[in-house]
């Protein structure tokens, strides 16, 4: 190519000095020209400081006070002078290639403003449990289930200056902003090609504050759809009786739990209670119709 394209990746980071090398490294180590890298810390007391000290040449670090993650990404993406942006977790990494490959998808289709490819779950150490459940595009499927991995998707900086992340959100910001994109009516395109991995630990947010979580992502929902789905009312109300993380524990159902999420769901679904009632109605026989398939597919 010709005429590369500037790329900037941003990294939001605050007491992440365990885990931010690799995620300074697998960006750095990036085979293409044209890169800008910043990072966003947010006033590190450990040394995450003297480790992006070390690289000084080869990023820009800013250090302060800020809100939370969305506020120190949406801070970084404010101040990118790429054409394709992207944000990158302190305690996630890009595969060999990915920033190339990402940059020759969207050059190919100049039609698509993000791409998004696949990823892995991985450990404190760096190793695979298993794949992230991406799935092909679909605007109906996002109002159940947000299948875009984050660390693997790149977007065009005019489709970000069109819909910028929500600075405010405390969690599940990344899920925000799909949504508004899609609604918005930004094309997204999924490539499956292996293009990060997304660290899974006690100490990710995703986990340790999974209360959290599961009430932003229920607001946010709410906020944009009018509608809370069954499957996200019966992971909260499996939360609220076991308190299981629902990763490394995996969801246990049972008919308490069933029950509990009837009124939590008429609760969150005041304004269409019935179609929630419905919905939970037939969420059993779902379940036994999805094992069957299963069951057929295994044999």
């Amino acid at each position: 190519m010709p005429d590369w394209p500037l790329v900037t990746i941003v990294t939001p980071s605050y007491n992440m000095a365990a885990s931010l090398p690799a995620t300074l490294s697998s960006v750095l180590s990036q085979n293409y020209p044209c890169l800008e890298y910043i990072v966003v810390d947010g006033g590190s007391t450990d040394s995450t400081l003297e480790i992006l000290e070390q690289h000084r040449g080869s990023l820009r670090y800013i250090s302060g006070p800020d809100n939370c993650a969305a506020d120190a990404v949406h801070k970084g993406l404010s101040q990118a002078r790429g054409e394709i942006l992207a944000w990158l977790n302190a305690d996630d990494t890009y595969e060999p290639g990915a920033v190339l490959k990402a940059v020759e998808y969207l050059s190919d289709h100049p039609e698509i403003d993000i791409v998004y490819g696949d990823g892995w779950w991985i450990d404190e150490q760096g190793q695979r449990i298993r794949p992230y459940p991406s799935l092909p595009f679909d605007k109906r499927v996002l109002q159940r289930d947000c299948f875009i991995c984050q660390p693997a998707a790149f977007m065009r900086a005019r489709a970000y200056q069109r819909c910028p992340i929500d600075p405010t959100l405390k969690a599940s910001f990344d899920y925000d902003l799909w949504i508004r994109m899609a609604a918005a009516g930004l094309r997204f395109a999924y490539w499956p090609e292996h293009l990060a991995n997304s660290r899974m630990h006690r100490g990710a947010q995703t986990l340790y504050a999974r209360d959290l979580i599961f009430r932003s992502s229920m607001a946010l929902l709410r906020r944009h759809y009018g509608y809370v789905p069954f499957s996200w009312v019966f992971g909260y109300a499996a939360f609220r009786m076991d308190g299981r993380d629902q990763f490394f524990e995996p969801l246990q159902p049972s008919l308490a739990k069933y029950l509990f999420s009837l009124p939590l769901g008429l609760w969150y679904n005041r304004c269409k209670p019935f179609r929630f009632f419905w919905e939970w109605l037939a969420a059993p026989w779902n379940a036994i119709r999805a094992r069957q398939r299963n069951t057929r597919g295994a044999g």
